[in-house]
């Protein structure tokens, strides 16, 4: 779980800090998830097999469909049995190798979350989970007892927690990446290297 002093100091949606001093939003409170699972590959093959999104029906447990309509959105279908459940996440920030930032578009719930990827000695990778729920209407009022909040935290910790070694089997089993996107996103926009030359108003018109 995380550390007392980041879940007291940490404000939603308000900018953190990297290792490299670039601002990053990081979505901690006091009753946030944090789950670490190491795996035996190393860092790029661990997330360049995350960010194929498509590929999460094939090991989770509760992820049935997975739709990428742009690069910073994806639509998920989740569920157990004849139950479904179905939202849009927008990626707001995404850092090859690193880091990845997410916050639902949908009101009731809201949340959103953020994954780290960290080499270890052994050559693997430790991913770090981290998620905030936030209930809306009559459930914000029954998570805001102490109880409730503990409940919800320990059945999303077990969910999470339970996810990442789905995926931990499922990328050792493979032992390289299905596919990858090495594209960078900031605020919800994709940075280009090399941006595209304006292009006229005027249809067929030369730019320069």
């Amino acid at each position: 779980m995380a550390h007392e002093d980041d879940a007291r100091q940490a404000v939603p949606n308000m900018p953190g800090t990297r290792t490299d001093g670039v601002a990053r939003r990081r979505p901690l409170r006091e009753q946030h998830v944090e789950e670490t699972v190491r795996v035996a590959v190393p860092v790029r093959t661990a997330y360049n097999q995350w960010t194929q999104f498509k590929t999460f029906p094939r090991f989770s447990a509760v992820v049935r469909g997975v739709e990428q309509p742009r690069p910073t959105v994806t639509v998920w279908t989740i569920g157990y049995g004849p139950l479904r459940h179905r939202f849009a996440a927008e990626i707001v920030e995404q850092d090859p190798d690193a880091y990845l930032a997410w916050r639902g578009l949908e009101q009731y719930p809201s949340h959103q979350g953020e994954v780290e990827f960290r080499p270890t000695e052994s050559g693997g990778t430790a991913i770090t989970v981290r998620m905030l729920l936030e209930p809306q209407g009559g459930a914000r009022i029954l998570a805001a007892s102490s109880r409730a909040a503990r409940l919800t935290a320990r059945l999303t910790a077990r969910l999470v927690r339970g996810e990442l070694m789905h995926f931990k089997r499922f990328i050792e089993g493979l032992g390289q990446e299905s596919g990858a996107w090495r594209g960078t996103i900031r605020n919800g926009r994709v940075q280009y290297e090399h941006p595209e030359p304006p292009r006229s108003r005027v249809a067929r018109w030369p730019v320069g």
